[in-house]
């Protein structure tokens, strides 16, 4: 069997099946403070990431290089897209989601619960209705350098949903100590939540969590996976129902029955991943890194060719 370069890890044969052996790790972009929030618009080519302490969102296309999508960005972390294409985003500073229209106007999707700011909303998804699900920890908030130094006004770090037709936000995860990223399985009936509580506490464990989903009802499931390197931040899943999951050494890629399958190694710690086609994007404390991979992601956005 042919050997595997260097940052791939195999802990499982079938993750060969999952990766290409001769594809390289490339570093397509560098000097960012700590970068964040990988989300692909294959429509356009291009690649929008956060650099969370710059207050900068970063663009990237093969063609074009590196560009500034936004400065003034509020400490915007974690970003995905609506059933419309839109990008949605997550600002640490303003403590709040938003949607960016198509005129380049900002939308605010929530700010509040029961009266109370939000803590920093941190990463998001939407599923097929239209919901937008969010993580809401803390992280924004302890310190000057993702966001404003302050007081938590809520009880909980939560994980709300964003109701598609009235706009009612709703706790439906309410104990976690800090609730990070998240992905739903392809068929949106389960839905994985990274633990990264041990980034502040080391007796917390680096586990993803995994909740049994039904509409609006959301079930605990109990622990899908623990990583051996560093904690959970940012993950996504693939077409098959694979985890992929940032880690201390890089990104690990879970099985749907929580085995291990392998890891890509990156040189930095890696806070989050996008699958743009067949092409799978990983932001690190400085870089953004990229390789190719033989699946794609669960979104249906990101199943457009990746440039070549």
């Amino acid at each position: 069997m042919t050997p595997l370069p260097p940052h791939l890890h195999s802990a499982d044969p079938r993750f060969r099946s999952l990766v290409h052996g001769t594809a390289r790790l490339d570093r397509i972009a560098t000097g960012f403070t700590w970068t964040e929030g990988p989300v692909w618009f294959g429509d356009h080519d291009c690649l929008i990431f956060s650099d969370i302490p710059s207050q900068r969102l970063m663009r990237w296309s093969q063609t074009e290089g590196l560009t500034v999508f936004r400065r003034d960005s509020h400490f915007n972390n974690g970003n995905t897209r609506d059933r419309q294409g839109r990008l949605l985003g997550c600002r640490h500073g303003t403590r709040d989601v938003v949607r960016t229209e198509p005129c380049g106007a900002l939308t605010v999707l929530a700010a509040h619960h029961e009266g109370r700011r939000l803590n920093s909303p941190n990463d998001l998804v939407v599923t097929s209705d239209g919901a937008v699900w969010f993580t809401d920890p803390t992280y924004g908030i302890i310190s000057n350098f993702e966001g404003h130094r302050g007081i938590p006004e809520l009880a909980q770090r939560n994980v709300f949903r964003i109701d598609p037709v009235t706009g009612d936000l709703t706790a439906v995860i309410t104990d976690f100590l800090q609730p990070n990223g998240l992905a739903f399985s392809p068929d949106e009936r389960r839905l994985y939540v990274a633990e990264s509580g041990m980034s502040h506490d080391l007796d917390i464990a680096p586990v993803i969590r995994v909740f049994d989903v039904e509409g609006t009802e959301v079930r605990d499931a109990g622990i899908f996976c623990t990583l051996d390197a560093g904690y959970p931040d940012g993950l996504r899943t693939d077409t098959e129902g694979n985890v992929w999951t940032s880690a201390g050494d890089g990104v690990h890629c879970f099985a749907p029955d929580g085995t291990l399958l392998g890891k890509i190694l990156i040189p930095e710690q890696v806070s989050n991943l996008c699958f743009g086609g067949h092409r799978l994007f990983m932001t690190g404390t400085t870089s953004v890194y990229s390789t190719f991979v033989d699946i794609c992601g669960a979104e249906p956005w990101t199943r457009a060719a990746a440039p070549a």
